[in-house]
């Protein structure tokens, strides 16, 4: 067991030397721990989260629940003043060990978090099953919760291989549950700074699955949500709320907006710049109030969508939106795939309020033999109306049986450049054709569990296909990982195979 020393007047070479000491392992075992024992090997663990929590981690140390056990209650870690203040890097680490299943805590809805991590920074939380349900909704409630209160910035937080289930949160957004939820309070230099979830799972969570929500004026920085998957999520799938340059990458969101009945959608910004938001996979979003797989929401700017897949959200594939007075502007959206978006009036790209210099280019966009929808519609919000919209270089595809209407009314200043639209498309602007026949890809376009299925929505002839308008910055790759060519790219997300 390592000796620390806690006195404040430690001549510096003594501290220089601490600083460097490899930080102490507690253990906890739910079976046949016991709290009076010192924690310190898997022989003389401890038994509760009570003990696990009364005990402050210090740079270095490392928290570790056996393997294939269960705990009920809530898991709150305490730091230091070092810890608060993000002063030492040493992450703390809170994380499982033996063989066997991951160690579940469950916060049986007793709690309002099964795991809180407040006002700590440099803390790693890995490998651990949480769950809350209890016999009733309840506001707020969580699986995870992360805060951070008048502290300046939180610094250096990991979440990894998480599995969070279960969480009967409110379905109302004005009072929220969340499988995983990180926010920021108080004075306004209170902020996440390094803040990565990933390679979790959530599942069955109330209202939504991983969201952020800032109720300062400072934007979090270095915010990245990457390779999670999640569904049967009965609210939003992943929200950003207060972060710019966040990432949102590699993550599979099935199922979302499953059971509440106000506003969600799949993955989407809010009061962000400069989100970066590619390769996900969002399909099976339930409704239309919203109900996209993805979303460029207000107090926005420069969202960039890229090789993302979106299929059979019933609200459709994209939505851009500002009310009067506020703004949500220079997105681009290229190299994504939509396969079925929208049922019936729903829609695959929706404009409302005031979406300013929206590009939205090389993307392939397949209407269904069954669906008769507008691919574009665009709406007034408080007085805001779309403007500088523009299309370049898109496959708009509608299978035999299917047709896809436009709704332009209320926008200013859409121009389309090189898109191409094949198959029954009824109200395109004046000068605009659609050829009635031919899809120029193999297919076939159903989408299954496997991704296999997207070989069909990459053509094949490297000769014939025809080829868009060479634009400044369009990226390196398409849709499939294949070099953009130095001339002008094929329409669509997809160059045709060599």
């Amino acid at each position: 067991m390592i000796l620390r020393l806690r006195s404040t007047v430690l001549p510096s070479l003594l501290l220089a030397t601490l600083s460097t000491l490899p930080g102490a392992d507690y253990y906890v075992d739910a079976a046949k721990g016991d709290d009076t024992a010192p924690g310190t090997s898997p022989r003389h663990a401890w038994r509760s989260l009570e003990k696990a929590n009364s005990q402050p981690l210090l740079p270095g140390d490392r928290l570790l629940f056996k393997a294939g056990e269960r705990w009920t209650g809530q898991l709150k870690p305490r730091g230091t003043e070092s810890a608060k203040r993000g002063g030492d890097t040493a992450l703390r680490v809170i994380g499982c060990y033996g063989e066997g299943p991951a160690p579940r805590i469950d916060g049986e809805g007793k709690h309002r978090d099964t795991l809180w991590i407040e006002n700590l920074s440099f803390i790693e939380v890995r490998d651990l099953e949480i769950t809350n349900h209890g016999p009733a909704r309840a506001p707020f409630r969580c699986g995870v919760r992360i805060s951070a209160e008048n502290i300046g910035p939180a610094k250096k937080i990991r979440l990894r291989n998480l599995h969070v289930h279960d969480v009967n949160g409110d379905l109302r957004k004005s009072h929220e549950g969340c499988g995983i939820f990180f926010e920021t309070k108080g004075k306004p230099d209170t902020y996440f700074d390094d803040l990565i979830i990933e390679n979790c799972r959530v599942e069955r969570s109330d209202r939504n699955g991983i969201c952020q929500r800032s109720h300062g004026t400072a934007r979090s920085r270095g915010v990245v949500i990457r390779g999670n998957r999640l569904d049967d999520i009965g609210g939003d799938g992943i929200k950003l709320w207060g972060s710019d340059g966040g990432i949102i990458e590699h993550n599979i969101v099935r199922h979302a907006r499953a059971r509440c009945e106000d506003h969600a959608a799949g993955i989407w910004p809010f009061a962000c710049d400069d989100t970066l938001i590619q390769f996900n996979e969002v399909s099976g979003t339930r409704g239309t109030k919203d109900g996209q797989g993805y979303d460029a929401d207000y107090y926005c700017r420069r969202t960039l969508f890229q090789y993302n897949l979106s299929h059979r959200n019933e609200g459709g594939f994209m939505l851009f939106c500002a009310p009067a007075k506020a703004w949500s502007e220079d997105t681009v959206v290229r190299y994504n795939l939509s396969i079925e978006d929208g049922l019936n009036s729903a829609r695959v790209f929706h404009f409302g309020g005031a979406a300013t210099r929206t590009l939205v280019h090389n993307n392939t966009i397949v209407i269904g033999p069954h669906q008769d929808l507008p691919l574009l519609r665009f709406s007034e919000w408080n007085g805001g109306k779309p403007s500088d919209t523009r299309f370049i270089n898109n496959l708009f595809l509608v299978l035999e049986g299917g047709r896809a209407t436009y709704d332009f009314s209320p926008s200013r200043g859409h121009t389309f450049e090189e898109n191409l639209f094949l198959g029954n498309h009824v109200g395109l602007p004046p000068g605009i054709k659609a050829i009635p026949s031919g899809t120029l890809l193999p297919g076939p376009f159903e989408p299954r569990e496997d991704r296999g299925w997207l070989d069909g929505l990459r053509p094949r002839s490297k000769d014939h296909f025809p080829r868009g308008k060479r634009l400044p910055n369009p990226g390196r790759r398409d849709f499939f990982g294949h070099p953009l060519p130095a001339g002008p790219p094929a329409i669509g997300a997809a160059e045709p195979a060599p």
